[in-house]
């Protein structure tokens, strides 16, 4: 790996020079202190090192790692094994992977998953070598999660006139970021598509529904949370989770806004760890709310109506609720014309068939990064998605010569593209399957 600089109209960049790619790692897009809307950073002084990982934001796995959980440590051995992370609040970075010597290519922006509460671009298989040699510039971006990223209260409310949501506006601004300053580094500021997987696919789908968003990006893909997730999960109104962060806010000792804005970590993550015991909806209050700005409405009505734009949805065999996610996925294809996959592979080496994420190293070609024994049919799976996806970001058509022909779903072709080991064709899922997989072996564990 040697090293290369870019010099550019908004400053220069040291970064890493690959085979067939270069490499521009943690370059900061905004900035933010706790609590407040980050604004964005469009200069840079000197030369900027991008040659190594940004931080990541804080999160329970810094202090509490809790490895005994066996699906905690699943994840841990399957993407974050052997990896340095480092933590600060000043965590608002993209990683950038160009072609060489290349200019107006089409432009993939990812946002990572991790339940809005973990999660960073530092993670595998979030590298973008293998998009390059297919003349694709990709970006990783980190944003805010957890308490950093979807804290509601009163003095936000005061304060800005709009609430929580931290971590959500932080991806809109990592998208305006690319949309005024990618092609400095190779990218078509006209033809960009956002992408997500799990919590970033719920993201994606959100800046979907926004319709302020007209312009900003051309296509979507959402892996793994696609659609509309069931009652019980949907965004609250800012002011509903009020007694919840009430309640966050005095186990960690605060009694006020200001005390908490400046509490330490682990006061606030010992915290965290002790509302999880108390109370059993952690997860419905620490997500985006309904704000009035970014969330216009609630999402089954919002749904309705998303922008117009080229969609492409995936699940696996034994997702998380997997039918669900079949079902929302599939609801949302057949109403916008999207293009459906199905990624029915159980993964060699365990027994958890083809968990929630698995598609994501086939995706982005890291499998050989993976401890798993994977074989020359996976390999060759690979080759076909990485193909298809760079086909569909070109043009929002991921068909190309060669390849088997994958149709749009509407309100006639309930067909979705199936990927299987020793063969891809359109067809259906079979709900029996994705049902008994979720039953019988739930979620992935070591």
């Amino acid at each position: 790996m040697d090293k290369i600089t870019f010099k550019t109209s908004i400053g220069a960049f040291a970064g890493n020079e690959h085979e067939d790619a270069y490499e521009f790692l943690g370059i900061p897009y905004a900035k933010a202190g706790r609590f407040e809307y980050c604004k964005r950073i469009d200069t840079y002084e000197g030369v900027f090192d991008a040659g190594k990982m940004g931080n990541a934001c804080p999160q329970y796995r810094q202090f509490y790692p809790n490895l005994q959980s066996r699906e905690r440590l699943f994840y841990f051995n399957e993407f974050r094994r052997g990896l340095d992370f480092t933590y600060d609040e000043d965590c608002l970075n993209l990683n950038i992977y160009t072609p060489k010597n290349k200019t107006a290519c089409p432009v993939v922006l990812f946002f990572h998953g991790g339940g809005f509460n973990s999660g960073c671009n530092a993670e595998e298989p979030f590298r973008g070598y293998e998009l390059a040699k297919r003349g694709i510039v990709s970006i990783f971006a980190n944003y805010r999660v957890g308490v950093f990223g979807y804290f509601s209260h009163e003095a936000i409310e005061k304060r800005y006139g709009r609430n929580g949501n931290f971590g959500l506006d932080d991806q809109l601004n990592a998208i305006h970021w690319v949309k005024e300053h990618i092609k400095e580094f190779g990218g078509d500021e006209n033809n960009i598509s956002i992408m997500g997987q799990s919590a970033g696919a719920i993201s994606v789908q959100y800046h979907c529904l926004n319709h302020e968003n007209e312009g900003l990006f051309n296509r979507a893909v959402m892996m793994s949370g696609g659609g509309m997730f069931p009652k019980f999960s949907l965004p609250k109104k800012a002011n509903e989770t009020y007694d919840y962060w009430h309640e966050f806010m005095e186990l960690a000792g605060c009694r006020s806004f200001e005390e908490f804005r400046n509490a330490d970590l682990k006061t606030i993550f010992d915290a965290y760890e002790a509302i999880k015991q108390r109370r059993k909806d952690s997860i419905n209050n620490m997500m985006p709310v309904i704000d009035g700005y970014l969330l216009k409405d609630s999402i089954d009505q919002l749904i309705k109506d998303p922008l117009k734009i080229d969609y492409m949805i995936g699940y696996t065999n034994c997702d998380f609720y997997a039918p669900i996610m079949a079902h929302i996925g599939n609801r949302f294809a057949y109403d916008n014309g999207a293009y459906v996959y199905y990624f029915d592979i159980d993964q060699p080496g365990d027994d958890n068939k083809a968990f929630h994420s698995c598609d994501l190293r086939y995706m982005f070609g890291r499998l050989k990064t993976s401890w798993r024994p994977f074989r020359k049919e996976d390999e060759k799976v690979s080759e076909q998605m990485m193909d298809y996806l760079c086909s569909f970001a070109e043009n929002g058509d991921p068909n190309r010569q060669g390849r088997i022909l994958w149709q749009k779903t509407d309100g006639k072709n309930r067909k979705v593209l199936c990927f299987r080991l020793n063969e891809t064709k359109m067809g259906r899922p079979s709900f029996i399957k994705l049902t008994m997989n979720m039953l019988k072996r739930g979620e992935p564990r070591a």
